[in-house]
């Protein structure tokens, strides 16, 4: 077997292991190999005539995923799209009440749980609550051993890369870290879903997002 086989096969061994997990968690999970096989899952799942909405994602980016929905005919609201403070805010609000809510984790634990961390907060508040629906894409690149392995990715790597995002000039890589600090204050880890199936993740056999 080479090595490309060799990891398609830990690949979907790992994703049949995390789907038996989410589902302990009220989580239904689900595994494309590729971002174009996830794409057109994610797309099939969503009724054109239903809201839906999303928080910032570079893997939304990545997938294509955005641009799908404002081209078919969907029902897309998009809280990056307004330019002024007040617009983009209410934009954030409007998403809460969606009836599909799209966002990527920035950690995904061995055995089920959801680590994501936030700078205002709305792409976590509609995780947790507000959206009938949220689906997850996350690349198994996000998958970690454990709890205090998700933390430490998501605080160590995941919010220094946001932050950099926002801002290239920092004097050193202590100051990037008191940023980052400062700025993804909100930490949630999701252990459980409250109502069976509303969370879905779409796990992905390729590298994606931060």
């Amino acid at each position: 077997m080479d090595a490309i086989k060799a990891k398609e096969y830990y690949n979907v061994l790992l994703a049949k292991k995390l789907i038996g997990e989410f589902g302990k968690r009220n989580i239904e999970g689900f595994y494309c190999k590729t971002k174009d096989e996830a794409l057109k899952k994610i797309l099939k799942m969503i009724p054109k005539d239903n809201l839906v909405s999303c928080g910032g994602s570079l893997t939304l980016h990545e997938i294509g995923l955005k641009l799908a929905l404002k081209n078919g005919g969907y029902n897309f609201l998009d809280p990056a799209e307004p330019k002024g403070g007040k617009e983009k805010e209410s934009a954030a609000h409007q998403a809460l009440l969606a009836d599909y809510f799209l966002m990527s984790s920035n950690a995904i634990t061995a055995t089920g749980e959801l680590v994501n961390i936030d700078g205002i907060g709305n792409r976590v508040s509609a995780l947790i609550f507000g959206p009938k629906n949220v689906i997850i894409v996350a690349g198994l690149n996000k998958v970690v051993p454990n709890l205090d392995a998700a933390i430490l990715r998501v605080k160590n790597y995941a919010a220094k890369v946001i932050v950099s995002g926002y801002r290239q000039n920092y004097s050193s890589f202590e100051e990037l870290s008191k940023a980052a600090e400062d700025g993804c204050s909100q930490l949630v880890i999701t252990s459980k879903s409250m109502f069976k199936g509303r969370i879905k993740v779409i796990l992905v056999g390729e590298n994606l997002g931060i």
